[in-house]
């Protein structure tokens, strides 16, 4: 399976989908930025994986032009599944309608609870007695796709929020790089996942 991958900062995620992922069971053929200072780029040149950066700024703010921009060097280099790793962005429908049920988003809580980009401070303050990471499916609600996976973690109070943070990073660098072995393989149908959200 070719994988694209959207990122936009350190790129931790990407980097454990290249140890778990690439030349194995998927292969990484292309990594998209938000950020042209992001470091993830630099963890793709060094993997050998053809990189490009998206700012919005270079597409006159405007997120359509940016998004089938972006869609299009996806497209032409046969990406068959989108991964956002870290993309601080939201697509549009058109980005979305390029890649029907075909790209995913890793959010570090269980949605349906703590959408939104501070998750981890949300649930910390709280209270609850659990939380975790979920991969889901984008489409045009942030945060809202059917969810294709979840893992939970307890909640220690007795740690900080940063404590919290390291331990969800280590939960998203096992369950993004599992999801994506699932979907290449045939062990997971997003099809399937798919069509009974719409249900």
């Amino acid at each position: 399976m070719r994988l694209g991958v959207l990122v936009s900062g350190s790129g931790s995620n990407l980097q454990a989908l290249i140890e778990r992922v690439h030349g194995r069971s998927a292969i990484i053929v292309g990594v998209c930025s938000s950020n042209d200072e992001a470091f993830a780029m630099q963890r793709a040149r060094v993997a050998g994986i053809e990189s490009a950066v998206f700012a919005l700024g270079a597409h006159g703010g405007e997120r359509d032009r940016r998004d089938r921009a972006m869609a299009d060097w996806l497209a032409e280099r046969d990406v068959e599944l989108v991964v956002c790793a870290g993309f601080m962005g939201v697509l549009g429908a058109d980005f979305l309608a390029r890649f029907p049920d075909r790209v995913l988003n890793l959010h570090p809580s269980l949605l349906p609870a703590f959408p939104g980009s501070n998750a981890i401070e949300d649930a910390y303050s709280a209270r609850v007695a659990e939380t975790g990471v979920t991969v889901h499916l984008v489409d045009e609600v942030l945060d809202g796709g059917p969810i294709v996976a979840q893992a939970r973690l307890p909640v220690n109070y007795h740690e900080t929020p940063e404590g919290l943070r390291a331990r969800i990073h280590a939960a998203e660098h096992r369950l993004l790089p599992a999801v994506v072995e699932d979907v290449a393989r045939g062990a997971l149908d997003l099809d399937v996942i798919a069509r009974k959200a719409r249900t």
